[in-house]
């Protein structure tokens, strides 16, 4: 199956959050999605757990038309300080704009946590609805689409997909939901099953041959 379906490639930066997208690279993998990692360079980054994480390729080489997907985590390095500010500095703004060209070529983003303030930086959330940890995280960023921001625990709109820091398995849902892996009731039913521990849900997963 893995033939058939091109990659998932997730970004991978030092300090990126270890528990905002496993759920959704686990059960993409699981449906047969290659996941892919890429870093500024092929040099190794360390996430904010201390896992070391060794790159499969660098984010120059990376292209929209061979990915089904590019997945933004969270990362302390999204964080623009006044003292890179000044400096022009904002060292992961690399992938907002290969999150754009993905975007243009009509490939869907996932962003959540920090992530999300690094797309509104680039503009990408200017005409999306869009959701993130609270609105004034994003407002600092001066981005112009405060009139978008939804009070969700994740947001699909125009390819793009948004969430909180909190909201790792809502995160996924949508990426699952939007990559087709689950719809309808057996989406439903991975997301009570996961975030809301109901055991009814295994019922229908395992009838859907999803468990």
């Amino acid at each position: 199956m893995n033939g058939t379906r091109k990659p998932v490639h997730l970004a991978v930066y030092d300090t990126l959050a270890d528990w905002e997208t496993g759920h959704a690279t686990a059960h993409l993998a699981r449906a047969g999605y290659p996941v892919r990692t890429v870093a500024p360079t092929t040099a190794p980054v360390t996430s904010i757990g201390g896992l070391r994480v060794q790159p499969d390729l660098a984010l120059a080489d990376l292209r929209p038309e061979d990915s089904s997907l590019l997945i933004l985590p969270g990362a302390d390095l999204w964080t623009l300080t006044p003292a890179a500010a000044a400096t022009g500095g904002d060292g992961l703004a690399p992938f907002a704009r290969t999150a754009r060209a993905f975007l243009d070529a009509g490939v869907p983003v996932a962003a959540i946590c920090g992530a999300t303030a690094g797309l509104a930086r680039e503009g990408l959330l200017d005409d999306r609805a869009h959701t993130s940890a609270v609105s004034f995280y994003l407002a600092a960023t001066g981005y112009a689409g405060g009139e978008r921001y939804v009070e969700a625990d994740a947001v699909t709109d125009a390819g793009l997909v948004t969430a909180g820091p909190t909201e790792p398995v809502a995160f996924a849902r949508e990426i699952l939901g939007l990559l087709g892996v689950y719809e309808g009731e057996v989406l439903d039913a991975w997301y009570r099953l996961f975030h809301d521990s109901d055991p009814t849900a295994y019922a229908v997963l395992e009838k859907a041959g999803a468990a």
